[in-house]
């Protein structure tokens, strides 16, 4: 038996799809060593097909990886990873994969084009769309929360129950040593700023953060805004003459991670996830979270999150004034945070898959 894992995520820029995909393939790679995996799937020839020009690489043990093909981008997938992958079962992590591959797997993350579509250029929508709906026909779909599967069953006619779900992880972060350097850095003081991590796509929100800035009014206690590049963070020019907002732009994983640690809060506006993957990472440092109602963030973050509705600035102020006049997260509130960084796990997901891929067991007939 052949298993394909479509690769192409090695070739393009690391977001949280890409993320998955990676940690995914890791631990699948860790799982085919396990006795407890059926046998059928640990003596399958495996193998991550990628892109001649994927920048990047995985350390593997049981699967090979190896690049086929001169294409890039989608023209890849749809002829160059179809032909490659012809004959064996093809598992597509990030999206999108061959349309018309006869034996496939795919998650798609989420049902954005779909439901809002003011998030994306035509030329996106088209594209995404259509292959959505191509391989909602001819390939089995999986996603990564329950709220992503309600959505992608109705936007795409499938069967819920029929749409398996593999969660997201933020495990892979606790294990980045912070570096308290970056405080100094930006000039913030621990316990006396706010944290947003993120792009600044429409559906993140950020516009909403800022405006709860201006009501707090508050420039000794900074949104401190990571990711992205900052000549693009104010482009709709929400965010002019605003005090209290401090542009750290992109920073390692190590500064992330302390200030995580240090924040009084980790504010998380999103209008629509299919996840959530950064409260979990702040949860990983024991930094509170306030957080949007967004359906996939409410399942994600349980009962570990302050939440507002994400077009309600002033209860967002409300709630970053409450964490500062409440101080340190308190035992329960971290109690709370580890039991639901707990409940993600590359491991478990990665299992799920596995036993999704694995040939039913044969019933033994009566003698």
């Amino acid at each position: 038996m052949k298993f394909f894992i479509n690769g192409r995520f090695l070739s393009q820029k690391l977001t949280g799809v890409q993320r998955y995909a990676a940690e995914m393939v890791k631990a699948i790679d860790t799982l085919l060593a396990s006795e407890q995996t059926p046998v059928s799937l640990r003596n399958a020839d495996w193998q991550l097909l990628t892109p001649s020009d994927a920048s990047e690489s995985l350390d593997l043990e049981r699967i090979k990886i190896r690049a086929v093909g001169s294409l890039r981008g989608h023209a890849w997938d749809q002829i160059d990873l179809a032909r490659a992958a012809a004959g064996g079962r093809l598992i597509s992590l990030a999206n999108a994969g061959p349309v018309f591959h006869r034996d496939h797997i795919v998650v798609i993350h989420d049902a954005q084009v779909f439901r809002r579509p003011d998030f994306f250029n035509w030329q996106y929508l088209t594209v995404h769309r259509t292959m959505g709906r191509l391989l909602a026909r001819h390939a089995a779909i999986a996603t990564v929360s329950a709220f992503s599967r309600r959505e992608l069953s109705q936007v795409l006619n499938l069967s819920a129950p029929r749409i398996p779900v593999f969660p997201n992880s933020a495990e892979h972060f606790a294990a980045t040593k912070p570096d308290p350097g970056i405080l100094a850095r930006l000039g913030v003081q621990p316990q006396k700023f706010f944290l947003f991590v993120g792009s600044k796509t429409k559906n993140k929100n950020l516009s909403v953060a800022i405006r709860a800035v201006q009501l707090l009014d508050r420039a000794d206690v900074p949104l401190v805004i990571v990711g992205g590049d900052n000549s693009k963070v104010f482009q709709d020019n929400s965010g002019e003459g605003v005090s209290g907002l401090l542009l750290a732009g992109r920073l390692t994983d190590s500064e992330i991670a302390a200030l995580y640690a240090h924040a009084s809060a980790f504010v998380f506006p999103s209008l629509y996830e299919g996840f959530g993957v950064p409260p979990l990472e702040a949860m990983i440092f024991g930094c509170p979270v306030i957080a949007s109602t967004a359906d996939a963030v409410v399942e994600t973050c349980g009962d570990a999150a302050a939440y507002f509705d994400a077009s309600d600035a002033e209860a967002l102020k409300q709630l970053m004034l409450e964490r500062l006049a409440a101080g340190a997260i308190s035992d329960q509130e971290r109690r709370r945070q580890q039991e639901r960084v707990a409940f993600y796990s590359w491991q478990k997901s990665a299992k799920s898959l596995l036993d999704h891929l694995a040939p039913p067991a044969r019933v033994a007939s009566a003698a």
